[in-house]
């Protein structure tokens, strides 16, 4: 079998804990599989207030994928701002890449935090619109782990256009999931007619967490993208 590495990258106020589900299940398909806390995020030792650009926030994934040889690709998977991440990791290093799955605020709360915005997610928010079909340990567990994040909005305003970059270079997969309440479906496929996408995945009944209320459909896909994508 041909044993692919998978990168796999979490979105804000998450960690790489996330993918408790879905990692052992690729890799007891054979494949190596990475994941990593991006900075102030899950046991990162940084703090929000100490990361001020998305270049800084994703200084974890751009380090691994220096680190990995010329001659190596990995299948990079971005959830929500972690397709922020995976873009500016494409961007640089356009070689390393076989292809890119990318997957009413009520008590989130945006706060001041040196020059941006810091986000934190209210138990409320958590439960109605990230986890509303995920299973309740999964609530708790977010519950207890996650931390201040931020989307970086000012900073992104300033970066370059990037799809005519590296980026462009690789072949990107957006996987749709049909309940999300916080990226909508709208505004899912509104991405999707921005950015290029060569192929889209549907997950029916999925909600903004697909690793955890669907970790074997989200696996499956994943491991049929890297049968489509990488060679």
């Amino acid at each position: 079998m041909d044993r692919k590495h998978y990168v796999l990258v979490h979105g804000a106020c998450h960690g790489a804990w996330c993918w408790y589900k879905v990692k052992p299940r690729l890799e007891s398909a054979g494949h190596k599989v990475t994941v990593i806390d991006l900075a102030a995020s899950g046991i990162n030792m940084k703090k929000i207030e100490e990361v001020d650009t998305i270049s800084q926030y994703s200084e974890p994934l751009l380090q691994l994928m220096a680190s990995i040889p010329s001659n190596k690709k990995v299948i990079l998977v971005g959830h929500s701002l972690g397709g922020l991440n995976i873009s500016l990791a494409m961007d640089k290093f356009p070689e390393k890449f076989n292809s890119i799955p990318a997957a009413d605020w009520l008590d989130a709360e945006f706060l001041p935090c040196g020059n941006k915005k810091s986000i934190v997610f209210g138990p409320k928010f958590l439960v109605t619109k990230l986890y509303q079909l995920s299973p309740a340990e999964d609530h708790e567990l977010a519950k207890a782990l996650m931390r201040t994040g931020s989307l970086f909005v000012e900073d992104m305003i300033q970066q370059k256009n990037m799809f005519k970059q590296g980026y462009g270079l690789v072949p990107r997969v957006f996987i749709i999931c049909t309940e999300d309440l916080t990226i909508t479906l709208k505004f899912q496929l509104w991405m999707i007619q921005n950015a290029g996408i060569n192929e889209v995945i549907e997950m029916k009944g999925a909600d903004h967490m697909p690793m955890l209320c669907k970790p074997q459909e989200l696996s499956d896909s994943l491991l049929q993208i890297a049968t489509k994508y990488a060679n």
